[in-house]
């Protein structure tokens, strides 16, 4: 296909972006971005398009998947703005504010839970907790990942029992 051809095939999809772009984001505006974007990636990776094969699929095709991605990072972006003049709240999370004497007392309570548990669970959940991964965890103590996974998981069942009380 040549280059003349591809721009006057992906221009004569205008209309049918627009009406999918709509059908997915339901707004005039972001619409006509995505439908933007699209052409822009099109024109960019257009050496990427294999001649003889489905031309209008593969532009819709680059269509959902930025959409989808666009999505995935705006759910990721959990900006909060603040709109008083010093935006002293930006980026500050609800719920997170001063630490409360009942929390402090429930998280000593969960320490006491945890350090009551045998060492065979213990020491795989505290890892676990410090942010290693299973496979770390299993290196490091010389066991198998499923093992691990099953001691996470059976912590998890005894520590729920034992704090019974403190379900929210």
């Amino acid at each position: 296909m040549t280059a003349y051809e591809f721009n006057n095939n992906l221009i004569g999809m205008k209309p049918n972006l627009y009406r999918f772009a709509m059908s997915l984001t339901y707004d005039h505006d972001t619409a006509l971005d995505l439908v933007q974007d699209i052409y822009l990636k099109a024109l960019t990776f257009k050496d990427k398009f294999v001649d003889h094969t489905n031309f209008k699929a593969w532009v819709f095709t680059i269509m959902k998947n930025t959409f989808i991605n666009n999505y995935r990072r705006s759910v990721r972006e959990n900006t909060i703005m603040d709109s008083t003049y010093d935006l002293y709240l930006l980026n500050q999370q609800y719920g997170k504010g001063a630490i409360s004497p009942e929390s402090i007392y429930f998280e000593a309570e969960i320490q006491k839970a945890i350090d009551s548990l045998e060492d065979e669970f213990r020491i795989p959940f505290r890892m676990y907790l410090h942010g290693y991964k299973y496979k770390e965890i299993a290196d490091k103590l010389g066991l198998k990942i499923g093992t691990v996974k099953s001691r996470i998981f059976f912590t998890r069942q005894k520590l729920m029992l034992m704090l019974k009380d403190y379900d929210a």
